[in-house]
């Protein structure tokens, strides 16, 4: 499956960096959808095992998605006159930078290890400033009033990170300085409120602050930080869009194409 993926991401890398006057692209970004989508399908047999019925719909979706915006990438070949179509070009590049980080952190041992035993300190240089009894554990572990907390690749905000990365990437027209500007605006601050996030929840467990530990734990990992982190990613996405209205642009224009395509396929069918 992971192999299916790399493949997926570097064919969109080689589709949304080639010039406009390579009209091969398409064929490259479309084979990309494609596998992408083989990549969701192979997912569904584990979330069926799992009866994990909401990501079974979500990824049937994602399945769905990928499949229908390749077929209109191989469409755009010989159809982009009007340049209507570049904006999924833009679209593959936001997925595969996107990607590619995430993929990288999660699959790459020196990388994993670094982003995870990273946060895993700063986190406990936080807890020591604050004032409350923290030691190091392990590399990816630390303990508040004596209780372990362990840090995992999801508590390291390389999610949020990959996919702000992939949507100011794909800001097709934008200055570089609008570009690094976004980018400061996200990036960053998206990881400092992690490191406040981790510490948050690592003393909220050790420190049992809203009942047992595990009480503790739950109330703040799954409610407030989670609300907190809503909150903060939604005002960051409102900022990054007024700075780089071409985001706005692309996924309008996504939008637009993908009803235009789906009304042209309904009445396709109709009239066969």
């Amino acid at each position: 499956m992971i192999v299916t993926l790399w493949i997926a991401l570097g064919l969109l890398v080689i589709a949304s960096f080639l010039p406009k006057s390579f009209n091969s692209r398409y064929i490259f970004g479309g084979s990309g959808w494609i596998f992408l989508s083989i990549h969701w399908s192979l997912q569904l047999g584990d979330y069926f095992d799992l009866r994990d019925y909401v990501n079974i719909i979500l990824v049937i979706a994602a399945t769905i998605a990928s499949f229908f915006i390749a077929y209109i990438t191989f469409r755009a070949k010989d159809n982009n006159d009007n340049g209507s179509y570049e904006v999924f070009m833009s679209l593959s590049r936001a997925a595969s930078v996107g990607g590619l980080i995430y993929l990288s952190f999660a699959e790459i041992g020196i990388l994993n290890t670094w982003i995870i035993s990273t946060v895993t300190g700063q986190g406990i240089w936080l807890i020591e400033k604050v004032g409350f009894p923290v030691v190091q554990v392990a590399w990816n572990q630390l303990a508040v009033n004596g209780l372990d907390v362990e840090i995992i690749l999801a508590c390291t905000a390389i999610e949020s990170i990959a996919l702000f990365s992939g949507i100011i990437s794909s800001a097709t027209g934008a200055t570089n300085a609008r570009k690094l500007q976004a980018f400061i605006i996200s990036v960053p601050i998206v990881y400092m409120l992690n490191i406040i996030r981790v510490s948050f929840t690592a003393s909220a467990y050790g420190l049992s602050w809203f009942g047992t530990p595990q009480e503790s734990f739950h109330i703040s990992e799954h409610f407030i930080t989670k609300a907190g982190s809503l909150i903060a990613l939604m005002l960051i996405s409102y900022v990054v869009l007024k700075m780089l209205p071409e985001v706005a642009d692309m996924i309008g224009g996504i939008y637009k194409m993908m009803r235009k395509e789906f009304h042209r396929l309904i009445l396709r069918s109709s009239f066969s």
